[in-house]
């Protein structure tokens, strides 16, 4: 889960536009969404886009959508357990 958290990492700084972060300065569980990066519902919307297109995963509930984008900790576990490759390895 590691390496998907810093893929993650990079995947937010570009599509977000974050130019002054760094993937260091992410703390992986901390706030995303209102915490110190500035993150918005705009940005949420560029995030589920990107999940949706890069993990094959849709996010079409709010309560949902509140709890994965809580913290990037929250996130990379989402699509761990809900990504395509889960289902192969959950397979008999």
């Amino acid at each position: 889960m590691h390496a998907l958290i810093e893929e993650l990492k990079i995947k937010l700084i570009e599509i977000l536009n974050l130019q002054d972060v760094k993937p260091e300065d992410f703390d992986e569980n901390a706030q995303l969404v209102g915490g110190e990066l500035g993150i918005d519902s705009i940005d949420v919307l560029e995030m589920v886009v990107m999940v949706e297109k890069d993990y094959g995963i849709v996010i079409n509930n709010q309560e949902v959508g509140q709890q994965v984008f809580y913290s990037l900790a929250n996130l990379a576990r989402y699509i761990q357990e809900n990504g395509p490759q889960s289902a192969a390895d959950t397979a008999p």
